[in-house]
């Protein structure tokens, strides 16, 4: 059969007649021309998928707050683009709570975090409970919120920075428990029921489960755990605490040196026929490194491979403290690791760090050492406050020892001017619940403490814009306009009474100056004894400033702001009340009271009962007449530093009692404590919060 071959352009035109393509899409007829194969057009792709939601619908402030009633371990640092939403960027993991996956390696939110936030839009439920358990759960929010979270945040690049801080850290979260031992809180916290976050969170702010705070300090429901246990020092025998003067007691013993030195716990001798009762007999002096080995061993550990990672020459001062320190948990000697820690100074590292047993405030008796951490970085800004004050420090000393009189005469000081510090982590019992201090000088025994220790101020806390429009709003409640008017929100102005006030802890009559062989534990008892000394260094810091204008070292108006930012400070601390639950002295609170009490005495800090405050809405405020300032000072100044310097605990008791309690002569202050403490707790203080990233 014969077949005839069709060409190129007729096989198009068979193809259209059948329908296979348009003749739109056929080429020219070509000779023997081949045919390029069609392809149809892909579909279109698929949109793509919405957006997640923004996380709009809690205000900043407000997410922090139910962040810390829920247990999240999350901070939301600064709306950045002002939009109003939280974005990753924006959120912050938060140091000593476990982990939580809240952004993924994608930079997104988790969904188990979407999932959180959702139920973050609800305040917390306590309904259902038994009436018991819903009053203790109610208490435990009213003490969270009078707490405002606020972050202290240090990033990290280098890789020997990393390696060194994760260790650090971890010797930090270790001493916080070690502190937990101290105050008899080490078991309590496995009592929390399981669905109860915010006691929870109570439980790690206030490292332990009693409340704080002043509206609640005193609150018999407030309690992290159910069973609601009364506070029992880990320090002393239990049995020797049902006494509430078993403080006086021990200090009248024959022993009394041995028992309640700094640095070790007293215990009932095993077997004793005291063991187990209410008496005093057959106590001993037991060292922290014995009694609490295992936790003292496992710091040791961390400080010592914090230690070994430092490779860069330049902090070869750090890494000998971090090794002193390290042997120093282990044999309990701190006046050796003290030489080490005072040997690293501004100009040999760019790190700070005291890790060990320093303060006394914590414990019933003022006497034992507390364990704690604050580690920061160097702020070099300190170095222009160290070449001002330097030269004139022994003058300091002088002027201090006129105020005093005699007995007491000036001293050869040797102390370093403080450094000022960005504190990256505090810790044990450098961290309370709310505030901070913000300036320390250490060690309070020892060789270094009689030689002159190391001061530093901390300069990175209270800085952020949030505490600072709630302390603009504090002062406005309680200071008339024309004082308002000179105020400078400016924290460098309490940057240097807090200079002063560290710097003068080593001058004067200080903890290791004796009066007829005594210290002042010894003769005013460690509670009242703590209080007078930071009374002596706060008016020293309002003696100085004004000795400084004098010097020419210091402006008028730069003296002037400072006042004022003292007097603010004092009833910050006036508004945490005199007394703590168990009804122990606040040292600051006391000495704040007793400076501002004396102050209004003077006429230097006036009530205008029927003035408006500056905010325009409470009637009644203060003046500051600074033209009364300095000769008010100067008076209390000789009335402090003579107690100090005599020894003379009558008057020092009589003094606190005018100012402090609220009865007799008192009466009128007291009532001006109970304004000041209603107007400035309106607003929550400071509960920092601390995140270390590493970028």
């Amino acid at each position: 059969m014969f077949r005839r071959r069709l060409s190129p352009c007729c096989s198009f035109v068979v193809a259209a007649a059948l329908g296979v393509a348009s003749a739109a899409t056929l080429p020219a007829c070509q000779t023997e021309q081949k045919i390029a194969p069609v392809v149809a057009a892909a579909p279109p792709p698929p949109p793509p998928p919405p957006p997640p939601p923004k996380l709009d619908a809690i205000p900043r402030l407000e997410f922090n707050r139910r962040a810390a009633e829920r247990a999240l371990p999350l901070f939301w640092i600064k709306d950045d683009n002002k939009d109003g939403a939280l974005d990753p960027a924006e959120l912050a993991p938060l140091w000593g709570r476990p982990a939580f996956a809240a952004v993924d390696d994608k930079g997104a939110f988790t969904a188990d975090f979407r999932a959180i936030y959702e139920t973050l839009k609800a305040p917390q439920s306590i309904e259902g409970l038994a009436p018991d358990e819903k009053a203790r759960r109610e208490a435990v929010l009213a003490e969270l919120a009078q707490g405002r979270p606020t972050l202290v945040a240090t990033t990290l690049t280098t890789a020997e920075d990393k390696a060194v801080v994760k260790h650090v850290l971890a010797a930090a979260s270790l001493v916080e428990a070690l502190h937990g031992q101290q105050n008899g809180v080490g078991a309590l916290a496995a009592q929390i029921p399981a669905d109860d976050t915010a006691s929870r969170w109570l439980f790690f702010r206030n490292q332990g489960p009693f409340c704080e705070a002043p509206k609640t300090e005193k609150d018999a429901s407030c309690s992290a755990l159910p069973s609601k246990p009364t506070k029992v020092s880990g320090i002393y025998p239990a049995s020797i605490q049902t006494d509430p003067k078993f403080c006086e007691v021990l200090e009248k013993r024959k022993d009394e040196k041995t028992l309640l030195s700094p640095f070790v716990v007293v215990r009932h001798k095993a077997g004793g026929k005291a063991e187990g009762k209410a008496a005093t007999d057959d106590l001993e002096a037991v060292p922290y490194n014995v009694v609490w080995a295992d936790e003292m061993k496992a710091i040791s550990a961390e400080l010592k491979v914090a230690a070994g990672a430092i490779t860069d020459p330049t902090e070869a001062a750090f890494k000998a403290y971090l090794q002193a320190a390290a042997q120093a948990f282990v044999d309990n000697d701190w006046f050796k690791a003290d030489l080490a820690w005072k040997a690293m100074t501004a100009a040999n590292s760019k790190w700070y760090l005291r890790i060990g047993p320093d303060e006394v405030y914590f414990e019933p008796c003022s006497r034992k050492a507390g364990f704690h951490v604050s580690f920061a970085r160097i702020n070099q800004e300190s170095l222009a406050w160290q070449k001002k004050l330097d030269p004139v420090k022994k003058d300091m000393e002088g002027a201090l020892a006129v105020l005093a009189g005699a007995p007491y005469k000036a001293r050869d000081v040797g102390f370093q001017l403080p450094d000022f510090i960005d504190i990256v982590v505090n810790a044990g019992d450098s961290r309370p619940a709310l505030g901070a201090t913000i300036g320390q000088s250490l060690p309070n025994w020892g060789p270094v403490a009689k030689s002159g220790g190391r001061t530093v101020a901390m300069t990175n806390l209270y800085t952020d814009d949030d505490s600072t429009a709630a302390w603009l709003e504090q002062v406005g409640s309680v200071y008339c306009k024309a004082t308002m008017d000179q105020v400078d929100p400016d924290p460098k102005h309490g940057t240097l009474s807090t200079v002063l006030h560290e710097a003068a802890h080593n001058l004067g009559p200080a903890h290791e100056y004796k009066v007829k062989g005594k210290t002042d534990d010894q003769v005013f008892g460690g509670p009242l004894a703590s209080t007078l000394e930071e009374l002596k260094a706060q008016t020293a810091a309002l003696y100085f400033a004004e000795w400084l204008v004098d010097k020419s070292l210091l402006t008028r108006a730069e003296a002037d702001k400072a006042h004022l930012r003292d007097v603010a400070w004092a009833f910050g601390h006036i508004a945490q009340g005199m007394k703590n639950a168990e009804g122990k002295p606040k040292p600051y609170s006391q000495l704040a009271a007793i400076q501002m009490g004396f102050l209004n005495d003077k006429g230097a800090l006036v009530w205008k009962e029927a003035d408006k405050a500056a905010n325009g809405a409470d009637v009644g405020c203060f003046d500051v007449d600074l033209a009364k300032w300095k000769p008010a000072v100067d008076e209390l100044g000789k009335i402090v530093l003579g107690i100090k310097g005599r020894g003379d605990k009558a008057l020092a008791e009589r003094i606190r009692d005018r100012f402090v309690e609220d009865k007799g002569a008192g009466a009128a202050w007291a009532k001006l404590r109970g304004t000041i403490q209603e107007r400035w707790l309106r607003a929550p203080k400071a509960s920092f919060v601390y995140s270390v990233v590493e970028r």
